[in-house]
């Protein structure tokens, strides 16, 4: 029954949204494409999504979720979706697949956005050709330069000052920043943003390996006593290993730990009081949101400008075992 309502909710919110991207109407459509609703498909609409997160990521399979419910949502009109995305993080491989995305002639694109530089030229070129294009994920500062119609998720820097206040509030007076994936411009705004919130944080630069994770980690504690704070920019990626650590060496309670995402094991240990904070940016929505805004786009001709946001928002040991929840079923 519970499982039924949610669903229910989703579908809800898909016909509500539907209904604001109706009402938004023209002028900034004209602005940002070289079609409007009389010129916009008919039948069926093919949607490739292109991120830089892998499926089997517990984030990016949340991503992956929200792509395949809308397209069930919407096969009454002939939808169909793709999520595709590159093995590793790299942009070379990641803006390979868009030129390949591009080549096909799809009816819109989703992208995420966490290199403009390496990116940009892709994208420019899917939009010269006339593919409507929406970022998700990663890219708030960058899309509208690459002539992307709206973006849905969070504000990278916002994120990490509001992560840098939280971490303040909690009494934490020296902290590092675990960057597990160098490279990641939206990571870096991150890190930038907690650093004003905070007022200061180290950076301590690893790869998503869990062992050089740990060890890197270890190391710096086992160096640096006065280290009272650990934020890192993943909750599976980096979080769930920087945990284990704090574990292993006794300091949960002396060393606060907070995470930007969600994962099963950040979210069981905040529950427990283990884990001080996790920023949500409501990775479902991302994903599903998108290709509502792009079925709208080529039904109509209208579209929701700007950014679409998604995030962010605290899960802390007061709320975790509610979102535990939702996760459960694959919508956190």
């Amino acid at each position: 029954m519970i499982i039924k309502i949610r669903k229910a909710m989703l579908l809800a919110f898909a016909i509500l949204l539907s209904i604001v991207l109706i009402s938004c109407g023209g002028g900034s459509s004209q602005e940002s494409s070289e079609y409007g609703a009389d010129e916009a498909p008919e039948g069926s609409v093919k949607i490739i999504v292109v991120s830089h997160g892998q499926a089997n990521d517990p984030f990016w399979s949340v991503v992956k979720n929200a792509v395949d419910q809308a397209g069930i949502d919407y096969a009454d009109i002939g939808l169909s979706v793709s999520y595709r995305a590159p093995s590793t993080f790299d942009m070379v491989e990641m803006a390979r697949l868009i030129d390949q995305a591009v080549a096909e002639g799809p009816d819109g694109l989703v992208v995420s956005l966490p290199d403009a530089n390496a990116l940009g030229p892709s994208i420019k070129r899917a939009v010269a050709a006339g593919i409507p294009v929406v970022s998700m994920n990663s890219g708030s500062d960058d899309f509208k330069d690459l002539g992307i119609l709206a973006h849905v998720g969070q504000t990278e820097f916002g994120a990490g000052l509001g992560a840098g206040e939280k971490m303040k509030d909690l009494g934490v007076t020296k902290a590092i920043i675990v960057n597990h994936e160098v490279g990641n411009v939206a990571l870096d705004k991150r890190a930038d943003g907690f650093r004003e919130g905070f007022g200061s944080g180290e950076v301590l630069a690893t790869s998503n390996d869990p062992t050089e994770i740990q060890n890197a980690v270890s190391a710096k504690l086992s160096s640096d006593s006065s280290i009272d704070g650990i934020l890192t920019l993943g909750a599976g990626a980096a979080g769930d290993h920087v945990l284990d650590v704090l574990e292993q060496l006794g300091k949960t309670s002396s060393v606060k730990l907070g995470t930007f995402d969600l994962s099963e094991k950040m979210l069981t240990a905040a529950s427990q009081g283990d884990v001080a904070f996790l920023i949500d940016q409501q990775q479902y929505l991302q994903g599903y949101v998108p290709i509502v805004i792009l079925v709208q786009y080529n039904r109509y001709g209208t579209i929701l400008p700007g950014i679409v946001a998604t995030g962010p928002g605290f899960v802390t040991p007061d709320n975790a075992a509610e979102v535990i929840s939702w996760a459960g079923e694959g919508y956190r």
